[in-house]
């Protein structure tokens, strides 16, 4: 009878554990995750209209290819310089504050891009645009690993960084209908599509220093109890990382050491290049078969649409199966295959079904590519070791992009351009497999 009892207890407890679980997670999901996304929706808005304003710009200015490859990278170069400080600079003033400023920041610089008058204009807000958004994606996967146990942070990095295939998906019509008001009150219609693309940025700053908060300790909209155990959760993970990686002195210099944060980051240049292209490029790839601004805005939002829903669906298998490795692996592989079929087919139709396989692929494996970073990276370089990892794909993000336009413009083929980006996906899928399995025969030791 007593042992009855004591089972009887020890289920009410686990079921009364499992119910302040659920509770507190649902809590935290829906107050951080969706304002999290609409930020990041409308910073890659930001980041990435430049390819639809490119349709109007090279003609009114007189840009060739290879200066829109040139200016677009340029975002990346200073994106990188700035990753680092720009989170050691989060540590020191708080998420909340910090990246409500860069927001701030960011969209006044977005909105200042309509005074852009030529090359050097061009290139220089593309420099100013880098350096303010450049904290911003590193600063919410840090921000996302102070609020959710790991074993949620699958599902919620792929929910969150969904945010950037959807960003093409809804802001390709909106872009291209932008255009539309070419003309009015003597602005060029590229110049109403940075003014009014610009403008969400800086209003969602200053939302998110009035609404959000640094840590669970702060959250007044949390009972007590979910307080507690989110926050007793979240600091046994940390000391089991710090347990497994070892514990040294935090650095830039730990961080660029660390075996981890060098593999990841040679991941991560396959995983982010072929978005990050395929975001500027693609508009010009399909207007190239000619077609009107309005029918590339329409045509090009498909892939991103498609690539939105396999990226959800893939983040929760990935948390569903306790896996980061293989989920990131496959959409990778993927990537790679389908950028290499086009060198074989080039007809309007199969152009988009190659971009998005390529856009499954390489939006599939962001969310347990992150979810996988805050896991392998150790708990005292964690901040720095996030940002040296975007940093480092920034790098061969511009190099790649750069390589673009000057192979295009060089052959005149696109189809060759690809080049680039089928080596990066091929390199981080070596990589990620060596160091995959290596992780894990070091965690069933």
């Amino acid at each position: 009878m007593r042992a009855a009892h004591q089972t009887g207890n020890t289920l009410e407890v686990s079921s009364g554990r499992e119910a302040l679980e659920l509770s507190t997670m649902r809590q935290v999901t829906w107050r951080i995750l969706p304002y999290l996304m609409i930020c990041y929706l409308v910073s890659y808005i930001d980041r990435v209209n430049i390819g639809f304003a490119a349709l109007q710009m090279r003609s009114e200015m007189d840009l060739g290819n290879d200066v829109f490859g040139t200016g677009a990278s340029l975002f990346l170069v200073t994106y990188c310089i700035f990753s680092v400080p720009a989170n050691l600079a989060l540590q020191k003033f708080g998420a909340r504050r910090w990246i409500g400023t860069m927001m701030v920041v960011w969209g006044a610089v977005s909105i200042g891009m309509v005074m852009i008058d030529g090359r050097w204009s061009f290139y220089a807000f593309r420099l100013l645009l880098g350096a303010a958004e450049a904290g911003f994606l590193p600063g919410v996967i840090f921000y996302i690993s102070r609020w959710f146990p790991k074993a949620y942070r699958g599902q919620v990095s792929a929910l969150f960084l969904v945010a950037i295939p959807a960003s093409s998906a809804i802001g390709s019509p909106i872009s291209a209908s932008l255009l539309q008001l070419h003309g009015g009150l003597g602005l060029s219609g590229w110049q109403w599509m940075f003014l009014l693309e610009g403008l969400p940025a800086v209003l969602l700053g200053v939302g998110f220093v009035l609404f959000m908060n640094n840590e669970p300790e702060d959250a007044r909209w949390l009972s007590r109890d979910s307080r507690q155990w989110l926050q007793h959760s979240l600091e046994a993970e940390r000391s089991q990382i710090a347990e497994l990686s070892g514990a040294k002195k935090a650095s830039v210099w730990t961080a660029l050491c660390n075996p981890a944060v060098i593999a990841l980051s040679l991941i991560y240049a396959g995983v982010i290049s072929v978005g990050i292209c395929l975001s500027l490029w693609q508009p010009i790839i399909i207007k190239s078969y000619g077609l009107t601004d309005f029918q590339t805005g329409l045509i090009n939002s498909v892939p991103f649409c498609i690539a939105t829903v396999a990226m959800i669906w893939w983040g929760r298998s990935s948390d569903r199966h306790n896996d980061r490795t293989w989920h990131t692996f496959w959409p990778l592989a993927l990537s790679g295959a389908a950028l290499l079929a086009a060198m074989v087919f080039h007809s309007l139709p199969a152009v988009v079904v190659i971009l998005t396989l390529a856009l499954i692929g390489t939006y599939a494996a962001k969310g347990p590519f992150w979810a996988m970073v805050t896991q392998w990276c150790p708990e005292n370089i964690s901040a720095v070791g996030i940002a040296v990892v975007s940093a480092v794909g920034s790098i061969a993000a511009a190099l790649s992009t750069y390589l673009l336009g000057e192979i295009q413009k060089a052959t005149g083929s696109f189809s060759l351009a690809l080049l680039p980006l089928i080596a990066l996906a091929v390199v981080a899928s070596v990589v990620l497999l060596v160091a995959g399995l290596r992780r894990r025969a070091l965690e069933k030791v």
